[in-house]
């Protein structure tokens, strides 16, 4: 009975510490798990076809990559990798570099009419994502 009680107790403890976090160590939780993470000016590297982004026009994508929308995540398939990197229907896409704590991140973003597609790249492992934006869509269509 006394085993009951202090269980119960501690249990009881343990859900509202869970429920009563602070917002700054939630907000820190969820974002290493979010697929789709902001960016930050500063430690952003953007190129299109070897060329280097810089200024107003860096700020601007940086701004509308963050505002987009995230719609869904697109499952890998082993093997099916090299088909997302190089897609057959693109040929330049926008290259993000990236560092979020000692991870290296790779963006590549591949813009369509209806959505942007966004393959993330870390160590070994490939994320794909797809936002809508409409100024990201205009942005690089005519970029």
């Amino acid at each position: 009975m006394f085993w009951t009680v202090i269980a119960i107790v501690v249990v009881s403890l343990i859900k509202i510490l869970m429920t009563c976090l602070p917002t700054g160590i939630v907000e820190w939780l969820i974002s290493k798990f979010e697929t789709h993470s902001k960016l930050q000016d500063t430690e952003v590297t953007l190129t299109v076809d070897g060329k280097k982004l810089e200024g107003e026009e860096k700020a601007t994508i940086i701004h509308d990559f963050n505002e987009a929308v995230f719609i869904k995540e697109q499952y890998i398939f082993p093997g099916t990798e090299e088909h997302y990197l190089h897609p057959e229907d693109h040929s330049k896409p926008l290259v993000i570099d990236t560092t979020k704590g000692k991870k290296t991140i790779r963006l590549f973003i591949y813009v369509y009419k209806d959505h942007v597609d966004v393959v993330k790249q870390y160590k070994k492992r490939l994320v794909a994502y797809s936002l809508a934006s409409d100024s990201l869509q205009r942005k690089l269509a005519n970029g």
